[in-house]
């Protein structure tokens, strides 16, 4: 299971729960959440699928402890696309032709 709580203006500590729980402080930019899903899901929901994202393409051991989520296009090239996939914003900009 994934928890996400603000700690601080566009920061949230993330803990992967379970045998080995795991603690993560990650910044959220508005403006990457803009970029992400524009809005149309919350910081938080963005958070638990980016670290679904995270959990899929490495170990829960190698996840940085801290670290901004607009990183994460820097290591994964199709993090963007997936995301907005993800969250329905692909399909949004479909239908409302954005």
């Amino acid at each position: 299971m994934i928890s996400v709580n603000l700690v601080a203006i566009n920061v949230y500590q993330v803990v992967l729960e379970g045998s080995e729980e795991t603690f993560h402080r990650v910044t959220l930019d508005p403006e990457f959440h803009q970029t992400l899903c524009a809005g149309t899901n919350t910081q938080e929901w963005v958070l638990i699928q980016a670290f679904k994202f995270l959990l899929e393409h490495e170990a829960r051991s190698a996840i940085a402890e801290q670290f901004d989520l607009a990183e994460l296009p820097q290591r994964y090239p199709g993090f963007v696309c997936e995301m907005q996939d993800r969250l329905g914003y692909t399909q949004l900009r479909k239908e409302r032709g954005w």
